[in-house]
């Protein structure tokens, strides 16, 4: 089974509870490739009541109809709303605030009838490692404030950050759960990056993600110039042919499952959700 549940996390946990009390809103960034898998499910027993936004991030890399889908869904609870973003293009992040806005519509209109003066909203930023939170952060904030990286576990504390008069963000680590029920969502998280790549089986991970191609998105493999026909293990070695991944008259699989997994984090593959 895929685990990766580094001491940092079990400290984030009991931080992120700790701050709840000092915020009004949770922002759930979810990766929109791995929707259900990328949501800890730890989260629920931590928030509570507490009023959410998920953000729904990297959603111009995944399936357009499952995008709508999940957020239909989620929009149907009262006390949390979801948002699709990519933090790289900035697709809807100019809607964040008036979004926290309708969440906390109660509660700020109790406010100022109580006669308070407006306030920048406290949001804390939630979500699992490599899912876009620091990428997010330095979007709103319009320069590098929140350190970024393309692997997970980069952000090991909790900052406050100052987005502007409207909007103060408390960062937090990312936080994965210490055992996956199901084996698909490790691998799920494992293509999507969540998980770093150098503590994975990469055949195993491979293996289920080209089945899973054929069974949903069997175009994608013509970028290999194969079908759905075509053996798996025989992808691979086509796949290493062409790309002469030779070493000693043997395939050298190892790059061919870098390739692969590469072409699906690079849109390669096209536009693909694994979550169903």
């Amino acid at each position: 089974m895929i685990q990766w549940y580094p001491g940092h996390m079990a400290k984030a946990k009991r931080e992120i509870e700790e701050k709840l009390k000092f915020v009004d809103i949770v922002f759930e960034l979810v990766d929109a490739r791995v929707p259900i898998s990328s949501r800890n499910p730890m989260i629920n027993d931590i928030l509570k009541n507490k009023p959410r936004l998920i953000l729904l991030t990297k959603s111009t890399m995944s399936d357009e109809h499952f995008n709508n889908k999940f957020v239909n869904e989620i929009n149907e609870n009262n006390n949390t709303k979801a948002l699709l973003i990519d933090s790289i293009s900035g697709l809807n992040i100019n809607k964040i605030v008036s979004m926290c806005k309708t969440v906390l519509k109660d509660k700020l209109e109790k406010e100022q009838a109580r006669g308070m003066k407006p306030r920048a909203i406290k949001a804390m930023v939630l979500g699992i490692p490599n899912v876009g939170k620091s990428t997010l952060i330095n979007k709103l904030v319009g320069k590098k404030t929140a350190i970024v990286g393309n692997k997970p576990g980069v952000t090991k504390s909790l900052q406050w950050i100052r987005i502007n008069k409207d909007l103060d963000l408390l960062d937090t680590p990312g936080v994965l759960w210490p055992k996956f029920d199901d084996q698909k969502v490790g691998y799920n998280l494992a293509m999507s990056g969540a998980i770093k790549d150098d503590i994975i089986y990469k055949d195993d991970l491979i293996l289920y993600f080209i089945d899973f191609l054929k069974q949903y998105y069997p175009n994608a493999l013509s970028l290999y110039g194969v079908n759905v026909d075509t053996d798996n293990v025989e992808i691979l070695n086509i796949i290493g042919k062409n790309k002469n991944y030779i070493r000693n008259k043997e395939v050298e699989y190892e790059r061919v499952y870098d390739l692969i997994l590469n072409d699906f984090r690079n849109l390669k593959l096209g536009r693909i959700t694994l979550d169903r």
